[in-house]
């Protein structure tokens, strides 16, 4: 699943090329940023004809401000996601305690979809074919990088999100100043993989647990520090998976400890916020958190008891849905089952109810 402190200027002719001889002395890659589909660099493609099509949320401090910034790809499985999550952002954007600003679908297929006109789209460029080896988040990094050389924003913050995220309460500015927040994720444990870590953050740089336990989303952070943060988790991303040993070690949460590993290189601290999120079904209760993350599978007995790992008699599963949305109204949960899931569902089926042409063909 996602160097040297600024990359390299797109070329005319775009090629990626790392360059990891002097890792070891500098601590850093080497990158030429490169590889472009066309002579005028990635493609800007924007609903509504701006960088910030959506408005800022009324009544919020415009210093606190961030942009929601969605990586996405053309595919159905991504887009029925991307929709839900862009309705719930404007349904609680402009809402009482929202720091909300302007949102951007960042698409990493290279060429414009039938999203274009609902969601505000900037097209950029995928990695070169056969450099994500077939671990498609690879293109996450890179698309941050595009974004960030093309965009001009108007917020200084910047909210990393993914399409399976649901606003399920106004989201205020968690960073504090040059401190960006983030979600501490379990399953990233630096001081466990000490051997793993040290090929990509050398003892000169201090103690692994200088590497946040977290992924790249969701983050906030300021643009400014992720524009330096982005073109050394891109390449810290390709490096890794070139490492067979990090790469067996690190599977799909690769990226993951890639953005981790390149702010840490950065000097980068995040406030760890467990009320960023819930992930059902482990997460019972949301009312004390502001996104539902739908990444794993709901299954139940119709009497509300768990059967993770076998087929429910009710599910709520995403990737029961990779070549059609989601159907209108989705059966609730049975009695016992957690709210957590009664909301996830619920929020689904609203978002689908309320989205135009939502059974039509994308």
């Amino acid at each position: 699943m996602s160097g040297r402190k600024n990359a390299s200027k797109a070329s005319p002719c775009l090629l990626i090329l790392i360059s990891v001889g002097c890792f070891f002395a500098t601590y850093n890659f080497l990158t030429i940023v490169g590889h472009d589909r066309s002579r005028d660099g990635p493609r800007k493609m924007l609903a509504g004809g701006g960088d910030s099509a959506d408005s800022f949320a009324a009544g919020s401090d415009p210093s606190k401000r961030f942009h929601v910034a969605l990586t996405a790809t053309d595919a159905l499985y991504s887009q029925w996601q991307s929709r839900i999550m862009h309705y719930w952002y404007k349904e609680m954007r402009d809402r009482p305690g929202s720091d909300m600003g302007g949102f951007t679908r960042i698409l990493h297929s290279g060429k414009p979809d039938g999203l274009m006109d609902e969601i505000p789209t900037l097209v950029v460029d995928p990695l070169p074919e056969g450099a994500d080896r077939g671990y498609i988040v690879l293109n996450r990094p890179w698309a941050f990088v595009q974004w960030l050389k093309k965009s001009n924003i108007k917020e200084d913050y910047v909210l990393m999100a993914e399409p399976d995220h649901i606003f399920v309460r106004p989201l205020p500015n968690l960073a504090h100043g040059d401190e960006p927040a983030a979600f501490p994720f379990f399953y990233i444990k630096p001081t466990e993989n000490e051997k793993m870590l040290r090929k990509f953050f050398p003892e000169e740089k201090g103690p692994v647990s200088k590497i946040d336990p977290i992924g790249n989303s969701p983050v906030i952070i300021k643009k400014a520090q992720l524009e330096k943060i982005a073109p050394t988790w891109m390449n810290v991303s390709l490096k890794m998976k070139e490492d067979v040993e990090t790469d067996k070690a690190f599977g799909w949460v690769l990226e993951m400890y890639a953005y981790a590993v390149a702010s840490a290189l950065h000097g980068v601290h995040h406030n760890l916020r467990k009320d960023f999120m819930i992930q059902p079904p482990w997460d019972l209760k949301s009312d004390s958190t502001f996104i539902i993350h739908y990444t794993y599978g709901c299954d139940y007995t119709l009497k509300g008891e768990l059967t993770y790992g076998k087929i429910g008699e009710w599910r709520f599963d995403k990737r029961s849905y990779l070549h059609s949305p989601p159907p209108r109204n989705l059966s609730v949960p049975p009695p016992g089952v957690p709210e957590s899931v009664a909301t996830l569902v619920k929020m689904v089926n609203e978002a689908t109810a309320s989205i135009p042409g939502w059974d039509e063909e994308r």
